[in-house]
């Protein structure tokens, strides 16, 4: 791919996703687009890279754009990850909700969620959490994502024997059940517990009717640029309770003068 076409494609990925593309991930663009195309090549009609772009430009159906968006996102998580986090959720920011939620709606996003491990964390924390508030909480949680792929994955639930060997054994006990191939299916009721949905951090609009208590968006920041960063996170700030709080990845920083978020602790911010 000529470094021309490679600016071009990073334009549009950047414009449309908030996501840059730096000259370096140009071997990854090209591979991520070789693997598309031949996917995909007797059902758009295109032949190469430069007809693909074209098709993104052109398709007033969001099919092409949906197609660049699952080429181009990297889905890396794991259960528990970033511990500390949980850690401080379970012990801090749910007896506080718990203490201050009046009607037993606690609402929760997980931004970015990739294949769903950090929403069945949350999911299992709350679930074990509020078993001993009584029954009145409705604690399902809010987990999007840009791929419509990776969010199919997270709807099945479905992980390796490896990638939940690190849980309490009470929570595979609780909330998994083991299939016949080894792997291991979140419960049905846990999958009740998360709402996945298809969303763009970038859409100019957020179309939710009410503010949410916490927000997870971990790990997703470091890939745009400083504009499109504060952009949301002042969205962030507008869309959370007053007191509510923001989880953002070890690897991000915020800038407060975009928001007047509090800082908390290393990558935690409350609103006032």
């Amino acid at each position: 791919m000529q470094e021309a076409l490679f600016q071009q494609y990073a334009q549009v990925v950047q414009d449309n996703f908030g996501i840059q593309l730096p000259i370096e991930k140009k071997a990854l663009l090209e591979s991520r687009l070789f693997k598309l195309l031949n996917n995909h090549i007797n059902e758009a009609g295109f032949a190469d890279e430069t007809d693909f772009l074209h098709y993104v430009r052109e398709d007033a159906s969001g099919t092409a754009m949906n197609l660049l968006a699952e080429a181009i996102t990297t889905h890396h998580t794991f259960f528990m990850r970033e511990a500390d986090h949980f850690n401080f959720y379970s012990k801090q920011v749910l007896p506080y909700l718990a203490s201050t939620i009046k009607d037993g709606d606690v609402r929760t996003w997980c931004a970015a969620c990739s294949s769903g491990e950090e929403s069945y964390t949350l999911a299992m924390i709350m679930s074990e959490f509020f078993a001993l508030q009584g029954p009145q909480w409705d604690t399902t949680l809010l987990a999007t994502d840009l791929s419509q792929e990776i969010l199919d994955t997270a709807r099945r639930g479905i992980y390796t024997d490896e990638a939940v060997r690190g849980l309490p054994p009470q929570w595979k006990g609780q909330f998994f059940h083991k299939l016949a191939t080894g792997d291991w299916q979140v419960s049905q009721n846990l999958q009740q517990q998360v709402l996945y949905r298809r969303f763009n951090l970038m859409n100019p609009v957020f179309p939710f009717k009410k503010p949410f208590h916490v927000i997870f968006c971990r790990n997703v920041m470091i890939y745009f640029d400083t504009e499109t960063r504060d952009s949301l996170v002042r969205k962030f700030y507008d869309f959370l309770e007053p007191g509510g709080f923001l989880f953002v990845g070890h690897s991000e920083v915020i800038d407060r003068q975009s928001a007047p978020f509090e800082y908390v602790m290393p990558s935690v911010y409350r609103k006032k």
